[in-house]
Parts: C-alpha cells; sequence; structure tokens
C-alpha cells in the first residue's frame, strides 16, 4: 500500500505496570514499553494467508496483520511461534476505532 500522506499520526511511547520475573536464584521487576499509534486512515482488510503444516506439536499458529511503518499500512505476515512459557496464550494485534482515528494494539504472550 503507497504512503499517505494525508494520515495524521501520533505515536507515544509508555510504560506499562511493573513486571515482576522470578528465578530461584533472583527476583528481578522490568517495565515493559507499550508504543502506541494512532492514524486517521481505516487499515486494509486482512488477507488471506495459507497457513503452512505446524513445524512441531507446541507452535501456535500466529495470524499476519496489518502495522503502520513508514507512514503506511504494511503487512506482516503469519507465522508459527513457539510460546515463551507451557500455558501462554497470544493475544492478537487488533487495530480500534477511537472517533475518527485507528489505534493500533500491539499483540502479546499472555
Amino acid at each position: 500500500m503507497p504512503a499517505n500522506t494525508n494520515a495524521t499520526v501520533v505515536t507515544t511511547t509508555t510504560s506499562a505496570a511493573p513486571v515482576v520475573v522470578a528465578n530461584p536464584a533472583y527476583v528481578t521487576t522490568t517495565v515493559p514499553t507499550v508504543n502506541t499509534v494512532v492514524v486517521t486512515q481505516a487499515p486494509p482488510a486482512p488477507q488471506q494467508e495459507v497457513v503452512l503444516a505446524q513445524p512441531a506439536s507446541d507452535d501456535v499458529w500466529i495470524a499476519g496483520f496489518w502495522t503502520w511503518r513508514n507512514s503506511q499500512y504494511q503487512w506482516m505476515a503469519g507465522h508459527w511461534e513457539l510460546p515463551p512459557s507451557s500455558g501462554s496464550v497470544w493475544v492478537a494485534p487488533r487495530w480500534e476505532q477511537q472517533g475518527n482515528a485507528y489505534r493500533f494494539y500491539e499483540g502479546h504472550w499472555s
């Protein structure tokens, strides 16, 4: 998709709530960084994808999605990914309309 010079973009970086990571040897606190992208141009419809054969039984399919880079929407192709830990669930990225703008929420493991 070509660049759209008419789209207004607001990008902010904020810190989410601290996360405590426990390990038998030590405990550490990390503060994840969250980037927020808001644009005035609606995202395109999702592309159709062919899901390739699952490489391993623990791998999870992460569906493709539109992201905003270099002043335009770019398609991020779907892929298989190994969850960071047993029981982790993928929360898919999404675009949410807010008035006349669209806000992007990054995907993450929960």
